[in-house]
């Protein structure tokens, strides 16, 4: 059943047009990937759909009871709103329940012996009863454990680009909706961040239709792709290998439709050129017909960068790193850390946000001095930086004036010369867009140029510090088939796990703690390697005997009011799960040779597990803090 009809949307930006006469539906539980390459009109897309931009024609048709979250692709907060006021915000009665609650709970947290205040929060408690709101307000804090909120006073405009995509992305999760509008969710998220999206994206009850970046997200959580492409959307059954597939095939028929259409178009012309009369009013037809036959534009030449990129001449040595640490407000980051680059090496640089990633690459740029330790740059180095936050472009310079401004051409490894304008091309500017002025690009195509200048300075050591963040998929294929042909040596910083498949063939690991671990392989390699450690401790603290559990109810003044109440009945919640669990798993064996019941209480029996383990996650937690007041 559709949710979503869009009809003949017509929009231009300046001569471009973005959507000419765009018609599709959503239905209820679709899984849509939106792709094209950036400036295409992916994000105004999303944002017309979202009520938050306006086609010059065209309608959107939904039930008057249609509800739509959204995240941007860049979320702005108004000033002094916390994170916890615009994660519950929102019209929905569910939101304003949940939100009454919070704030009178956060009111008595502040005033505790306040009897009026009291008296509010027990009446906001009967309203969540009567509005059965509890489990959503469970599944909220759940949500806002798991994507690192735990500071829900500070003004969300004071926190980091990555803060701020969180407390976004949290607020778009929790809503409750119909239809989930996704602007490259996993931008600013690591990696075990993303694997929990994925897992909450595919038990989402509503539909999806999301614009990402990460490829892996992208095939493990749709089953619809919608390519925008020259103002044209392309529908796609299947996820993102799928989609592949079936768009080498239409460009396949594509390019032999034009071939025969340039064949049509030569008879044709030999038709003119052998002097026929074009007296009569069938000829004249032909004659018409024959320039509009020239004048129609075949499928455009997709680039690629099939050629052995040169660069300049990289001696033996790379960069050494001996004994240096680093420390940030008295946090130590790194630690009497070595390393040895050496030429033509792949290294990917991976760990959570605030680790220390960017740290490390820029000492090893020699950007930032470490407080102890020394790194040595070999004299042949020649460094290429991509940095997250790019410097300033002069927006008044065309696309190509920026390039050459860098270098006129690029020699490639057999000494031949390929120049801007074809580099550009390769990179997806065609001619005409070359001489766009540079404060007409989208954000996405701001960085796609900003890379290809320090590529054409031809660098032999290439520094990229979150380099698919905003990137486009095409333009990703692009940049790791470059990487791959690159004769020099690349540190890539990247929470992208199929850009490190590709690139990367050595790891550094910041796991935490300080802990820095060097690894021989690609990121799937890395990650099945911690799996197999992970189950290995399981397997080890099952084995070994544990102590009895400590049922002591710490005093009322040590806790929260609301933790406290938690606290209290936690326990049997956790042992109504299990039971729930256990009475699942015998229907089940009842339901025998019914598929279609098996199905339906396998579902029910997942989603009970999952309440259960967010229920163990919370007992742990507040186990812990007893255990510390306690001690205390």
């Amino acid at each position: 059943m559709s949710i979503l009809d869009v009809e003949n949307l017509y929009k231009t930006y300046g001569t471009q047009t973005l959507f000419d006469h765009l018609s599709f539906s959503i239905s209820e539980d679709e899984r849509i990937g939106l792709i094209g390459v950036n400036g295409t009109g992916k994000s105004t897309l999303l944002n017309v759909i979202a009520g938050k931009d306006s086609a010059e024609s065209g309608n959107l048709r939904h039930a008057n009871a249609f509800e739509l979250a959204y995240l941007p692709q860049t979320p702005v907060f108004e000033s002094g709103v916390t994170a916890l006021d615009y994660i519950y915000g929102g019209t929905s009665p569910i939101m304003t329940t949940v939100r009454n609650y919070e704030q009178a709970l956060r009111r008595l947290e502040k005033d505790p012996s306040n009897p009026k205040l009291q008296e509010k929060l027990i009446e906001r408690q009967q309203q969540m009863d009567a509005a059965n709101a509890w489990d959503a307000e469970a599944a909220a804090k759940s949500i806002l454990t798991r994507l690192g909120i735990h500071d829900f006073e500070t003004p969300a405009s004071e926190g980091s680009g990555g803060q701020k995509k969180r407390i976004a992305l949290a607020r778009a999760l929790i809503q409750p909706a119909d239809l989930l509008v996704l602007d490259e969710p996993t931008n600013h998220l690591d990696n075990d961040i993303i694997d929990w999206l994925e897992d909450a994206l595919n038990q989402y009850p509503g539909a999806l239709l999301m614009v990402t970046h990460d490829r892996y997200f992208l095939n493990r959580v749709t089953h619809k792709i919608f390519e925008l492409d020259h103002g044209n959307l392309y529908i796609y059954d299947g996820n993102y290998e799928l989609f592949l597939e079936k768009k080498a095939e239409r460009e396949e028929q594509e390019a032999a439709g034009e071939t025969k259409h340039q064949n049509q178009l030569r008879r044709e012309l030999a038709w003119l050129r052998r002097g026929a009369k074009a007296r009569s009013t069938k000829q004249k037809a032909r004659v018409e017909r024959v320039h509009e036959m020239q004048e129609h534009k075949g499928p455009e030449l997709k680039q690629s960068v099939d050629l052995a990129i040169g660069s300049t001449r990289l001696g033996k040595k790379v960069i050494e790193a001996k004994q240096v640490s680093k420390s940030f407000n008295g946090q130590p980051l790194i630690h009497n850390f070595d390393l040895l680059v050496t030429p033509g090496e792949r290294l990917g640089i991976i760990g959570s946000n605030g680790s220390g990633k960017t740290t490390l690459l820029n000492m090893l740029a020699k950007r930032v001095d470490p407080d102890a330790g020394t790194v040595e740059i070999g004299e042949t180095v020649k460094i290429g930086y991509y940095t997250q936050e790019h410097t300033e472009m002069n927006e008044d310079l065309t696309v190509i004036d920026y390039i050459k401004e860098a270098a006129q051409v690029m020699r490639t490894a057999d000494g031949q010369q390929v120049t801007a304008e074809q580099m550009l091309e390769r990179f997806l500017f065609s001619r005409p867009r070359q001489r766009t002025f540079i404060r007409k690009l989208s954000g996405g195509e701001h960085k796609r140029l900003y890379l290809l200048r320090i590529l054409m300075s031809e660098p032999n050591v290439l520094f990229l510090d979150e380099p698919t963040n905003d990137l486009d998929t095409e333009t990703l294929t692009i940049l790791e088939d470059y990487l791959l042909q690159f004769p020099g040596t690349v540190l890539a910083v990247s929470h992208d796990r199929y850009f490190l498949d590709r690139v990367a063939n050595r790891l550094i690991a910041f796991e935490g703690e300080g802990v820095i671990r060097r690894f021989e392989g690609n990121y799937s390699e890395y990650m099945d390697e911690r799996k197999m450690e992970r189950a290995a401790a399981s397997k080890a603290k099952a084995m070994k005997p544990e102590a009895p559990a400590r049922r002591q109810t710490p005093q009322k003044k040590k806790l929260t009011y609301k933790e406290q109440q938690e606290w209290n009945g936690i326990e049997d919640r956790i042992a109504s799960l299990e039971e729930h669990v256990e009475q699942l798993k015998q229907e089940i064996v009842e339901a025998g040779s019914d598929a279609g019941k098996v199905q339906e209480l396998f579902g029910k029996q997942q989603e009970t597990e999952a309440e259960l383990d967010q229920a163990m996650e919370r007992w742990t937690e507040l186990s812990l803090k007893v255990e510390e007041l306690e001690n205390q």
